[in-house]
Formats: structure tokens, sequence, C-alpha cells
């Protein structure tokens, strides 16, 4: 039987990074995506290590360019007869207190973390719908179910995939095609590091947040950042299981920030939130 046909994106670093190799480790031809394959080193290396590199296909891919998913899409197909898994990951944060963030910062989140992810989406879906088979794993947040201070696009970007990606599920069940929404807490990746935007008035002497920006910096600084095999190897089993959830919730603070939103107060919670990370 023919290798399954995986299509990553956001593969330089991170989950993507990881969960290539996860997925070739499972037997899958895996075609995994980033936009500057200067940026693909990390990959080769990991790749090397656990003795998969045969089974990656390292291609440069734009999420942003929409006019062209199609056709990468379709190229990919033309390569190998098929496409199995679509895990949309490519993405990144905007930073900085909602009152700070430019309207073309938070257009520019959506750009990549919503808007790429469903044009994607909607140039794997013909294939799929042929095939009346796949899987469309969505690596959203727990931004995407809580609200957080000081990343309100990149929570308001994740809270359009749940939405949309719920929906998608109800539309393409019936078709063979299973969406999948996965929902990491804190861990250990590039996204708030080097793949973190601060947004420009964010850094400004001038705003009138500046410290309570510095305040929680500090606060989450201290906070312990898991490691994200974990979120990998879930997305991987996620592929082989023939019936998966709609939604998987990743991390032990992702499920504890997610109990406390449901049991408390909101009165509570807020202000529990703004002492934890001392923005009172």
């Amino acid at each position: 039987m023919p290798d399954k046909i995986a299509l990553i994106t956001g593969s330089s670093s991170g989950f993507g990074l990881l969960t290539s190799i996860e997925l070739a480790k499972a037997g899958f031809r895996v075609v995994a995506t980033m936009r500057d394959l200067g940026r693909r080193e990390r990959l080769d290396q990991a790749a090397t290590a656990a003795h998969v590199a045969s089974q990656l296909d390292i291609r440069a891919l734009d999420v942003t360019d929409f006019d062209a998913l199609p056709a990468f899409v379709d190229s990919v197909v033309r390569d190998y007869s098929r496409l199995d898994v679509l895990v949309n990951n490519a993405g990144f944060a905007v930073a900085g207190f909602a009152e700070d963030i430019k309207l073309e910062e938070l257009r520019l989140q959506f750009e990549t973390n919503f808007f790429g992810a469903v044009a994607m989406t909607k140039a794997a879906l013909p294939t799929m719908r042929r095939q009346r088979s796949g899987h469309i794993i969505m690596v959203s947040s727990i931004s995407g179910l809580h609200g957080a201070a000081t990343v309100s696009s990149y929570s308001a970007s994740k809270h359009a995939l749940e939405g949309w990606s719920e929906s998608l599920r109800m539309e393409v069940n019936s078709l063979g095609i299973k969406v999948v929404l996965v929902e990491p807490g804190a861990f250990q990746t590039d996204i708030w590091t080097r793949g973190a935007v601060m947004g420009e008035n964010a850094t400004k002497e001038t705003s009138p947040n500046l410290q309570r920006s510095l305040r929680m910096r500090d606060a989450v600084a201290a906070l312990p950042k898991r490691d994200p095999i974990a979120v990998a190897r879930l997305i991987a089993s996620i592929a082989q299981d023939p019936n998966p959830k709609l939604r998987y919730l990743v991390g032990r603070d992702a499920k504890m920030q997610l109990a406390l939103k449901r049991i408390l107060p909101w009165k509570w919670h807020e202000k529990l939130i703004a002492n934890f990370l001392k923005i009172d």
C-alpha cells in the first residue's frame, strides 16, 4: 500500500517541524512547507537524526499568497496521486494591548492565522471530496477558546478559526472528511520568541500601557513552557485516527484556564487573571 500523504504548513520550527518528523516516523510521506527555504536547516537536521529524511519533501509556500495555493495543492496531488492529511500550522502572534494595535497589524494577523488556513483548506477540499476521505487538522490554541491579555489579535484570529472549523466539520463530515482542532496551552516554541511580532505602538514610550506590558512580560517569562513534542505526537495520532474528535485541548495550563473560565463567575475570573499577570 502506498504511503499516505500529509501536507504541513509552517514546518521550519516548533509544532510544524516536530509534526513533520512524527508523521514521517509514522510512515507518512510528508510535504513540509515553509515560507523561506533558507530556514530549512533545523528540519533537515531533525529528519536526518530521526532517519526519516527520505520521507520528507520540503517545499516553499507562503499561505498568504492565496491565488497560488490551489495550484500548489494540485502539484502535490499530481506528484503523489492523493492528499490524506492537511495540517494548518503556519501562524504567528502579534503582541501588545489591544488599544495599541493598529488595524493593519490586526489584518496581517488574520491574513496568516485565519485566512491562510481557510485558503489552504479550500484548496485541499476538492481532492478530499473526490477521495471521500481526508483529515484537516487546524493548529489552534487555548487562546481560541479563552481571551488573553496582550494577544487580543492572536486570540481573535484563533477564535475565528475555531468557529469556521466547527462549522466546516458539520458540512464535510458526511463526505468522509474529518476536521479537527488542536488547542495547545503554553509550549516552548518560536511563536512567542522569533515568531512574535510586537505592535509598533506597543513598544513606544508614549504607550499608556508600557509599564503594564513590562510587568506582564516578566510574569509570563516566569511561566513554565512545556516540551512541544507532546503536541506533535498528538497530531500524528489524530492523523491516524479514522474517527477523531472535533477538539483536543493540550497541556495542563490550557485545561485549567478553560475550567476556571467555565466554573468561576466572570468578575472573579478576570480579577484572578489581572492579578496573576500583574496588569491591574
